[in-house]
């Protein structure tokens, strides 16, 4: 401290005697009790009291999760289930008219919003018609057959009870056509 003047070192002491909130004098006294301040004790001392929102608070219950809070879909996870995934694939689909094409009159552009369906073609070889079970809800398709199992969440939220599916045994392939649900279609499809 002998490379410092007086001055300094007094201008330390009231500076550390300043941000000092509870501390005594005898304390401030002696500068390097006063140095272990950092920058989280600037301000007004943080409230012991912390309010609880009513939007957090627990029930009486023994449940970790609200129903809201888990996933669509979630109850089909089987970690159990050693089946393999099939080959799938996900197109969006547009009604499109020579207005549209040529003219443009329903202002639809090559966009996914204003797309009205959704294709997933799902590869199921050495798989039957029969063995076929599909699931489908509103965020989330659950296919399951004796060889493959699915669970998949969908990009866009669908009409559930709209769709169709075709199974082609040639191709070995399953095609689900979702009829998707669009909030502002209203707007965008005018």
């Amino acid at each position: 401290m002998e490379c410092l003047g007086v001055s300094s070192v007094q201008n330390l002491k009231d500076l550390s005697a300043l941000l000092a909130t509870q501390h005594d004098d005898e304390d401030c006294k002696n500068v390097r009790a006063c140095a272990q301040l950092g920058p989280g004790h600037i301000g007004p001392p943080p409230k012991k009291d912390k309010e609880v929102s009513a939007g957090h608070v627990k029930k009486n219950s023994k449940d970790i999760w609200r129903e809201e809070e888990v996933a669509e879909g979630s109850q089909y996870d089987d970690l159990a289930d050693l089946r393999p995934q099939p080959e799938y694939e996900i197109i969006l689909k547009q009604s499109v008219g020579t207005e549209d094409l040529f003219l443009g009159l329903n202002r639809k552009d090559p966009s996914s919003m204003c797309c009205e369906a959704m294709l997933v073609k799902i590869k199921l070889p050495d798989t039957k018609a029969t063995d076929v079970i599909l699931d489908v809800k509103e965020k989330f398709l659950d296919l399951r057959t004796l060889k493959y199992k699915l669970g998949l969440h969908l990009p866009h939220p669908i009409h559930s009870d709209r769709g169709k599916a075709q199974f082609f045994s040639e191709r070995e392939e399953l095609e689900v056509t979702l009829l998707m649900k669009r909030p502002m279609d209203v707007i965008n499809m005018q």
